[in-house]
């Protein structure tokens, strides 16, 4: 069988599934019952400095095709998260845990790292897709390249020896300059893609949108060619490790996106359609795609299309 453990900015992973921010990351029972499902590690739900109350249900709408959600980045603060979800986590930690940290503001971001940090993650991931308030049109940070480097730089600075990765947006005009300009400024790593959007899906006999909020983020199968170019664009851009993200729901998309130049993949709509088990099955299929294709190390695919 193929050894697929992976190396991600210094931290082993027993196989490269790990579980997207926002997906069952609520309580550290829900995460380690992800990693029983198979999962090679987690990533927490999006963390405020202050607890974030999110958008009016119904706030999730899924199709064969797609799935689309304006829940609004709800959370119960840093405090909590370091009071409740890290201890119990990390008394017997099943596997690698990924903080995921959002702000509105520079400052925030780099006071909420310098807090998270002592929650002790093995990795931060800094998820720049949310507006910014100083920003005269609350442009999000992501898609500014000067903001994104502001924001790599004072998370940088407010942490030790903690690896921290970027959550990209693909909603730019190039993915792979805004990456580069992260890595300039201290970026170990990124997480590609959030969801594209927002989107729209109206209710023909309400004649009204089906979301509360009226638009959301697009993520599921529907958006998985678009998430692989986007890991690729990064990849060739920068060499650093990547968690590629969007639209992975089985054993062969997993690989699809390391080859594109992710070392990790991260799954969340999956759960939609599999359940958490399907992590287990996700890398079940793995496994079966290397034996037949001889691949020994799954650290051989990664970054191999040219």
């Amino acid at each position: 069988m193929a050894n697929l453990k992976v190396k991600f900015c210094g931290v082993e992973f027993e196989n490269p599934t790990v579980l997207a921010s926002g997906i069952l990351g609520v309580t550290a029972s829900s995460l380690k019952r992800v990693v029983r499902s198979g999962a090679g590690g987690v990533t927490t739900k999006s963390i405020w400095l202050e607890e974030h109350k999110g958008h009016e249900n119904p706030t999730m709408f899924g199709t064969e095709h797609y799935f689309i959600n304006a829940v609004g980045l709800s959370d119960a603060g840093v405090k909590k998260a370091g009071a409740e979800t890290f201890p119990e986590y990390l008394k017997d930690k099943p596997a690698p845990i990924i903080a995921s940290i959002v702000a509105g503001s520079v400052a925030d971001f780099g006071k909420l790292a310098a807090e998270i940090e002592k929650c002790k993650p093995d990795v931060i991931e800094v998820n720049i897709s949310c507006p910014n308030v100083e920003d005269e049109f609350g442009k999000p940070f992501a898609c500014v390249a000067d903001d994104a480097v502001a924001v790599t730089k004072v998370v940088k600075k407010a942490v030790g020896s903690v690896p921290v990765i970027v959550k990209l947006s693909p909603n730019v005009f190039d993915i792979g300059e805004i990456a580069r300009a992260c890595a300039d400024a201290g970026a170990d790593g990124f997480c590609a893609i959030n969801t594209l959007g927002p989107g729209m899906v109206i209710d023909i006999d309400l004649r009204m949108p089906i979301l509360k909020n009226k638009v959301g983020g697009v993520s599921g199968p529907g958006i998985k060619p678009l998430a692989v170019k986007a890991v690729y664009d990064v990849y060739k851009a920068t060499g650093l490790p990547i968690i590629g993200t969007g639209g992975v729901c089985s054993g062969e998309d997993a690989i699809e996106m390391m080859m594109a130049g992710a070392r990790l993949v991260g799954m969340g709509t999956m759960v939609y359609y599999r359940g958490a088990e399907g992590f287990g099955e996700v890398v079940a299929e793995i496994s079966e795609w290397c034996d037949k294709n001889g691949v020994k190390n799954i650290e051989e695919i990664i970054g191999v299309v040219k």
